[in-house]
C-alpha cells in the first residue's frame, strides 16, 4: 500500500486526549504520514470549565506559505476545530485550492453533541463550520453537528430513514460530496448514516451504544476511517472498521474516572488496528 501524505487542521490540547493528538498516533500506525497545522493551541478540554487558547491564524499562513516555497505536498487534507472566521476562511480558501490539484478534503465540523453545542462554542461557529463543509469530500458531523448546520431541531428520539437521507441532502446542498453522520438513532436504533458521491449510495450501519461521553472518540473515529480510505477501502466498510474500533476502545475505557481526558491510544494500537 502507498503511503499517502496527510494534513491535518485541527487543535493541539497540552492536556487531553483530542484532536490532532489523538488522530497523529493511528494514521502513523496505518501507515500515514502526517503534516500538523494546529489550528488553536489549547490547554485542556473545554469541560474542565478552566482553559486557556491560543489563536495560530498568523502561524498557519506563514506556514502555508513556507511549505509552499519548500514543494511540500499532500494526498488528503483533514480539517476539525476552527478558532475564528478569518481562519476558517483562510483554510477553506486553501482546502478549496487543493481540491483543485486532485487533493481529498475531509471535514470534521466540530461544534457540539447530545443536542448542544460544545462548552466555548457560540453560534457563530455553526458559519464557520458550514464554510469547511462546502469544500468538503467527505463531510463527518454528529447528528447534533449535523442538525445544527442544516438548521434542522435536534430529536432526542432519532429519525426515520427517510429523514436521516433528508438531512443527509441537506449537508450536500452546503457543498459536501459525500457525508457521514455518526451518533444518530435511526428508527430506533444507534446508528451510522452516511451517502456515497462515488456509488451514488446511502446506508446506516448500527452498532451497541455504551453509556458515557469519552472526548476524543470522534477524532479517533475520523482517524480511523480516514486511514482505511486513503489505503483503498470503501466508504461502508471503512465506517464499519471505524465503528467497530471506537466500540472497543470505549469499552476497554469504560470505568475511566476522567472521561475529559480522553483515551490513550498509544497504548492499544497493536491490539486494535491488528489488520493494518
Amino acid at each position: 500500500m502507498k503511503r499517502k501524505q496527510i494534513l491535518l487542521v485541527n487543535d493541539m490540547a497540552g492536556h487531553s486526549k483530542v484532536g490532532m493528538g489523538a488522530m497523529i498516533p493511528v494514521l502513523s500506525y496505518m501507515g500515514h504520514p502526517t503534516f500538523n497545522l494546529p489550528t488553536a493551541l489549547v490547554s485542556n478540554t473545554f469541560d474542565y470549565g478552566k482553559f486557556a487558547v491560543m489563536d495560530t491564524t498568523a502561524y498557519i499562513r506563514q506556514t502555508l506559505q513556507v511549505w509552499k516555497e519548500l514543494g511540500f505536498s499532500y494526498d488528503a487534507i483533514c480539517t476539525g476545530w476552527m478558532y475564528g472566521s478569518e481562519q476558517a476562511q483562510l483554510v477553506a480558501d486553501y482546502c478549496r485550492e487543493q481540491a483543485e490539484n486532485g487533493v481529498t478534503v475531509f471535514v470534521d465540523p466540530v461544534l457540539g453533541d447530545g443536542g448542544r453545542l460544545y462548552n466555548g462554542m457560540a453560534e457563530d461557529h455553526v458559519e464557520l463550520m458550514r464554510r469547511m463543509v462546502s469544500v468538503a469530500h467527505l463531510a463527518m458531523p454528529n447528528y447534533t453537528e449535523a442538525c445544527y448546520l442544516a438548521g434542522d431541531d435536534f430529536s432526542a428520539d432519532g429519525l426515520t430513514w427517510p429523514e436521516a437521507c433528508r438531512l443527509i441532502d441537506k449537508l450536500r446542498q452546503i457543498g459536501a460530496k459525500s457525508v457521514l453522520i455518526t451518533s444518530c438513532r435511526i428508527d430506533g436504533e444507534s446508528s451510522v448514516a452516511a451517502y456515497n458521491h462515488y456509488s451514488g449510495e446511502y446506508f446506516h450501519l448500527e452498532y451497541d451504544e455504551i453509556p458515557g461521553i469519552f472526548h476524543g472518540t470522534g477524532d479517533l473515529f475520523a482517524a480511523i476511517l480516514m486511514g482505511s480510505l486513503l489505503g483503498g477501502k470503501p466508504l461502508k466498510e471503512s465506517t464499519r472498521l471505524a465503528m467497530d474500533v471506537v466500540y472497543k476502545l470505549i469499552w476497554l475505557n469504560r470505568d475511566m474516572e476522567d472521561k475529559n481526558r480522553g483515551i490513550l491510544i498509544e497504548k492499544y494500537l497493536d491490539e486494535i488496528l491488528p489488520s493494518t
